[in-house]
């Protein structure tokens, strides 16, 4: 249980028709590792103007577990599902000389700049529309946000989340109230304390209700043509009209995929009369924004969910909605 908030374990889930996917949560230009790889074989960036250590992304990834594993004792917790990405390489100082091509497995060095894992805890789920849905919590931890070229006292950038994987599709839902976009620690101390209190923090049931209204709204063909060509026009608004406009973080590549797979989706594609549920649109976009790179993966995670509830919202008529108008 998520600190006395109730997600319900159901004994006899809705059928779906369709074959859980075994795509990755995350793809973009990503590979998966395993913890022990990188806790043997990857070496621990520095701070350069102090020598002081990183924060290991091995520590994260444990101390991640560890929260887990005592505030869910007794639930099935899988194992980490680590990602990585932009590998950073070198060599030991006793082959500075050598070509690279005669370089030997162990005078090479290597770590990744970006690394993004996720941890199920299989037993807690829910259904949302036949979608299954399981709790997750996860991280990232991505060296180009650090400034490595100063100091550690200024403290070290992750990311870290909690929310929902549809197993359908292994898409991401994480809302704001699930989610640290900067958490600045110097200590693996700090950073496990900041872990505990977003998952303490983590209203489940809200989250879930909030996604389940979405099953109850729907846009037309029309509707979604003027969301998506609006989506287009966003990225050439001038600053200040984009000042005006809730933020859009989803790129034209990404809003292409979305409009093909409108069409293609065998899980989320519109009905035969063109119409297509918020819930199916917000899992386009999630299902589109896998494209992103580690950094801001996640960021736009949040925005997918944050967009189809102001079109939500827009759809009520509670406020003005300039992709819907």
């Amino acid at each position: 249980m998520v600190q006395g908030h109730e997600i319900i374990h159901l004994d006899n889930p809705p059928q779906s028709s369709t074959d859980i996917s075994k795509a990755a949560f995350i793809e973009a230009n990503t590979f998966p590792s395993s913890l022990e790889e990188i806790a043997s074989k990857h070496i621990i960036p520095v701070f350069s103007k102090d020598n002081e250590s990183t924060i290991s992304q091995t520590d994260f990834i444990e101390v991640t577990n560890q929260a887990i594993s005592d505030l869910f004792n007794g639930e099935k917790i899988l194992q980490p599902n680590i990602r990585l990405s932009h590998p950073i390489k070198g060599r030991i100082p006793e082959a500075k000389y050598k070509p690279a091509s005669q370089l030997l497995e162990w005078e090479k060095t290597i770590f990744f700049e970006r690394m993004a894992f996720i941890i199920e805890v299989s037993s807690i789920y829910d259904y949302i529309d036949g979608n299954k849905l399981t709790l997750t919590i996860g991280g990232v931890k991505a060296y180009n946000l650090d400034n490595l070229s100063g100091k550690k006292g200024n403290g070290e950038s992750f990311k870290v989340f909690i929310g929902f994987k549809n197993k359908v599709c292994t898409n991401l839902c994480v809302w704001s109230d699930g989610y640290i976009g900067d958490l600045k620690v110097n200590s693996v101390s700090d950073l496990k304390a900041g872990i505990y209190q977003l998952i303490n923090n983590y209203q489940s049931v809200n989250h879930l209700s909030m996604m389940k209204s979405l099953t109850e709204y729907s846009l037309t063909e029309s509707q979604f043509a003027k969301v998506i060509g609006k989506c287009r026009m966003y990225q050439h608004l001038p600053i200040s009209a984009k000042a005006e406009i809730p933020t859009l973080l989803i790129n034209d590549t990404q809003i292409n995929a979305v409009c093909r797979e409108y069409y293609k989706d065998p899980n989320f594609c519109s009905s035969l009369d063109g119409n297509i549920s918020l819930w199916r649109l917000y899992n386009l976009l999630t299902g589109a924004i896998k494209s992103s790179y580690i950094d801001n993966f996640v960021d736009r995670s949040v925005n997918a969910i944050n967009f189809t509830s102001q079109i939500k919202s827009g759809l009520d008529s509670h406020s003005f909605n300039w992709f819907l108008n």
